[in-house]
């Protein structure tokens, strides 16, 4: 009995002694992602920002064999569903598809539930979009030089139109107005399309849009593009001058996606997502889809994307304030 209970005495005071070990080496957690992975878009389905976050879900989920999935939260100019990843937990399962007017136009425009920088864990800058100068083919016009030239013998007289308040096709226009030193009327509408369709007939004089949207109208002659809005030549459509070479020196509108997460999310997790983002965008045949769509890649550093949208968002406060564009 006496050795017994000695033994016993023995092992309780090992179990003891090793029991801080046997914490220490508590479970670890999975790898991320272990769980669906949420990217928010704040746009319906179709258009760019969204055809953006549907072909990198598709190459997440390949790369990590976790489901990537996109929830469309559209309204208030994406910047309901920008506040909703804002809030969310920064565990790196629910990301969102930064962009141009989300970040870098409406904080000028309105007072903002979130902060464009302070509140988000930059991963990558995704893809840029430059647009179309196109003009309905009455204006005697084949470059910017000539469109600059009329709009100074007819101020007030021309018009340009876009799809709403803080839009790439507004601001691109207003851009365009300062630095040309140009009045042009600016004619809002309820979206894209339905600026084009007055294009094609001549109700509004010309205007900056998605290359994908006008092109087709450019090519059966309806309308006349005269040049791109990128910083270079797109190799896609090398003929089109752009802007800026054609009779406008240091003229860039071009609209961004990236891809973000709540602030406070974890070293490890950006990391992880800017691998796999870096991979995933440097693949051909998603290239090759984006390219169609008028999207090119355009990946950085979560650094590199921090920088690009303080430079954007004071670029356009600019171009706003000095346009007088305000909320309806």
């Amino acid at each position: 009995m006496g050795m017994q209970r000695a033994v016993c005495v023995t092992v309780t005071v090992l179990l003891a002694l090793a029991s801080p070990a046997v914490r220490a080496q508590a479970p670890k957690t999975a790898p991320y992602p272990a769980k669906p992975v949420r990217i928010v878009v704040g746009y319906a389905p179709g258009g760019a920002t969204d055809i953006v976050g549907r072909l990198i879900a598709q190459k997440l989920t390949e790369a990590t064999g976790q489901s990537f999935f996109v929830e469309n939260r559209p309204g208030a100019s994406a910047t309901i569903a920008t506040e909703y990843v804002a809030r969310a937990a920064p565990d790196g399962y629910t990301l969102l598809i930064a962009a141009t007017t989300s970040h870098s136009v409406m904080p000028s425009l309105m007072k903002l539930p979130y902060d464009p920088q302070r509140d988000f864990a930059p991963v990558s800058l995704l893809v840029t979009s430059p647009l179309m100068l196109a003009l309905h083919p009455s204006l005697p016009v084949r470059s910017v030089t000539d469109l600059i030239k009329l709009a100074r013998a007819r101020p007030g007289q021309l018009s340009f139109g876009g799809g709403g308040i803080g839009t790439p096709p507004q601001v691109s226009g207003e851009l365009f107005k300062q630095m040309a030193k140009v009045d042009m009327l600016y004619v809002g509408y309820k979206g894209e399309g339905p600026a084009l369709i007055d294009l094609v007939a001549g109700q509004i004089s010309l205007m900056f849009s998605n290359i994908v949207a006008v092109l087709p109208q450019v090519e059966t002659g309806r309308l006349r593009g005269i040049a791109v809005t990128s910083p270079a030549r797109l190799p896609t459509l090398p003929d089109y001058p752009t802007v800026a070479e054609s009779g406008l020196p240091g003229f860039e509108a071009v609209s961004w996606f990236g891809l973000v997460g709540p602030a406070a999310t974890s070293a490890e997790v950006i990391a992880r997502l800017h691998a796999e983002t870096i991979r995933a965008m440097s693949q051909a045949d998603l290239r090759e889809k984006l390219a169609k769509q008028g999207l090119f890649v355009n990946t950085s550093s979560p650094r590199e994307l921090i920088a690009l949208m303080q430079r954007e968002s004071e670029k356009w406060a600019k171009v706003v304030k000095e346009a007088g564009i305000r909320m309806e």
